[in-house]
């Protein structure tokens, strides 16, 4: 039996369902086109191959994922990254936070923002820009009714757009929700050697 991660690394763990995966080979035709779009448009995952159960959610919700992390235009896709890992820190997702710091460190070249935020959670020392998008994404993931004209004050004066701002919102808002659902439907696990 694969042992459970407590702790948050930049390292990828595997995910082990609660619920048992769709099997591509018993698959129903619905089932089979709303798995034709998967997020990121790479192999169909255990997550997804999850998620499969509910047809209807699942062929809104991969298309809708990928509109929010990869349209071009807005924030940067490793700034919509760096949203999805405070939602994630804040809503102790293992599985996602170590997808979405490894995702960030890939794109900047640099573990910098990852190392800080790994060694000191929550209370990170980020540049200004960088702490700006933490920091608001903490607060829209603990509480979205507690965000307020200031915070979007601290967002404009760290030089977001309302384009960019928009993306930060729905990244983070979308992690909240996906948050949920890893944690609900499975596990993360050490990897299979």
């Amino acid at each position: 039996m694969s042992e459970l991660i407590k702790t948050f690394t930049r390292e990828v763990p595997d995910w082990k369902p609660r619920v048992k995966p769709v099997s591509l080979d018993e698959a129903t035709e619905a089932q089979l086109d709303a798995l034709k779009v998967t997020p990121s448009n790479t192999k169909v995952s255990d997550y997804v191959l999850t998620l499969a159960h509910d047809v209807e959610s699942l062929k809104v919700r991969s298309p809708l994922f990928n509109a929010i992390m990869y349209d071009k235009g807005g924030l940067k896709r490793s700034e919509r990254e760096l949203g999805a890992i405070a939602a994630s820190v804040l809503n102790s997702c293992i599985y996602c936070n170590a997808v979405h710091m490894s995702r960030h460190a890939q794109l900047e070249k640099d573990t910098s923002v990852t190392d800080s935020i790994l060694a000191d959670g929550e209370n990170a020392k980020l540049a200004d820009r960088d702490s700006a998008i933490f920091q608001f994404s903490l607060k829209l993931s603990s509480c979205p009714p507690d965000v307020g004209n200031e915070d979007l004050i601290v967002l404009e004066e760290a030089g977001l757009k309302q384009d960019e701002v928009l993306d930060l919102i729905l990244s983070t808002a979308l992690f909240g929700w996906a948050n949920r659902l890893m944690h609900i439907l499975g596990d993360p696990v050490e990897p299979k050697k």
